[in-house]
């Protein structure tokens, strides 16, 4: 069935009915002043105010893991730092020639 169509045969249905009595005056204009005082709730706000209350127990989390990985690491020996460098060395030498190979298209 066409939703149109039902709903103007409903409003014309709703429209021959007389108004009944035992509603009190002005029930619908008081119902809708008390839907229109209820509190509106912002979503938005009880995003921020979570994730702001999170961000203290994050930080610290955060900082307590800095501080282990800081003490828990080994110092580097001159060999690893030998190793490191050549490593480096292979790594930019390798993107000179994917740079190089780019160029000449």
């Amino acid at each position: 069935m066409n939703v149109t169509e039902l709903e103007k045969r409903l409003l014309a249905a709703a429209r021959a009915e007389r108004p009944s009595d035992r509603v009190p005056y002005a029930f619908e204009k008081r119902v809708m002043a008390r839907i229109a005082a209820l509190p509106v709730v912002d979503v938005w706000a009880l995003w921020a105010r979570s994730l702001w209350r999170a961000a203290v127990p994050y930080a610290l989390a955060v900082a307590c893991l800095a501080v282990w990985i800081h003490f828990s690491a080994e110092p580097a020996t001159p060999g690893d730092r030998i190793a490191m460098d050549f490593e480096n060395v292979v790594l930019a030498a390798a993107e000179e020639s994917s740079f190089e190979s780019s160029l000449e298209f």
